[in-house]
């Protein structure tokens, strides 16, 4: 019998991805205008983002009140009317955990929670809102649903690859399967993650300007996380985010529309204010 690749499974495997893409969920992003396709319905993105969030929470020791707490709530505020449809859209919260770890995300439906030990990188609230509004514009552009469809269909073209060589020899199975799984992660993968922080930095700089936060900040702010690294980044293309070098090549770029939208909302949004949820989440465990 002839041993070779199968080509059947391929097609099959292209089929269901195929269907898989299509009936996926098309939304476009209020700031960009563009047609993505995700793996999750709102309402699914909501109701996975609050269960995370209250095991978050659950495990963490979360400070109720204090001066830190009023800044992140503060800029939370401002930055949600900013968001403009996605406020009406989402039951914002915030909560701020007391943890060393230099990190703050957003979850599906905009739960935000903010770690203390990213407060001194920040060292601002312009510098808190460039990595809030980074983190809410992931939440609203709804990168998370993107990607989990990405996933789903690398893993049925993997699986697709590995039942077309079911008649080759075990080693060269492997070998093939290496070199797939490498080009899938360092020329889709990881790419498709990098174009997201890319494209979160661009709207949260939007975000920041329309809250009135200086935009021209969160060059600063990028080149105090680059210190507060100390420039021990992996390389670029083996990483899911840019470099940092990059990424504010990126930002000078969008500076000038943030600076325009900044000089015409400077200080609006204090005279709006907006109401954050705070739940009081119970432990999970």
């Amino acid at each position: 019998m002839k041993r070779g690749i199968r080509i059947v499974p391929i097609l099959v495997a292209l089929l269901a991805m195929a269907w898989m893409y299509f009936s996926a969920e098309k939304f476009v992003n209020p700031e960009t205008g563009e047609v993505h396709r995700g793996a999750l319905s709102e309402a699914q993105e909501d109701r996975l983002g609050l269960q995370s969030y209250q095991q978050v929470l659950s495990e963490e020791r979360v400070i109720q009140s204090g001066p830190q707490v009023d800044l992140v709530r503060q800029v939370a505020q401002r930055l949600a009317v900013a968001t403009g449809d996605a406020a009406n859209k989402f039951q914002w919260a915030v909560s701020v955990v007391d943890n060393r770890q230099v990190n703050a995300f957003c979850l599906p439906g905009g739960k935000i929670v903010v770690y203390t030990g990213i407060l001194p990188v920040a060292q601002t609230p312009e510098g808190l809102a460039t990595v809030m509004g980074h983190e809410m514009a992931h939440a609203t552009s709804r990168h998370g649903s993107q990607r989990l469809l990405q996933s789903q269909m690398m893993q049925t073209a993997m699986a697709g690859a590995q039942f077309s060589m079911a008649d080759l020899d075990y080693q060269s199975q492997r070998t093939l399967i290496a070199l797939l799984g490498g080009a899938a992660q360092y020329g889709a993968i990881l790419p498709f993650s990098r174009n997201h922080e890319l494209e979160a930095d661009h709207i949260g700089l939007i975000y920041m300007a329309r809250a009135g936060y200086d935009p021209r900040e969160a060059i600063e702010f990028w080149k105090r996380m680059g210190q507060a690294s100390s420039g021990q980044q992996p390389p670029e293309f083996a990483s899911t985010h840019p470099s940092n070098y990059n990424r504010i090549q990126q930002l000078e770029a969008y500076m000038p529309e943030a600076l325009k939208i900044y000089e015409q909302s400077e200080g609006r949004q204090q005279q709006q204010p907006y109401r954050l949820k705070i739940p009081n989440v119970e432990p999970t465990r």
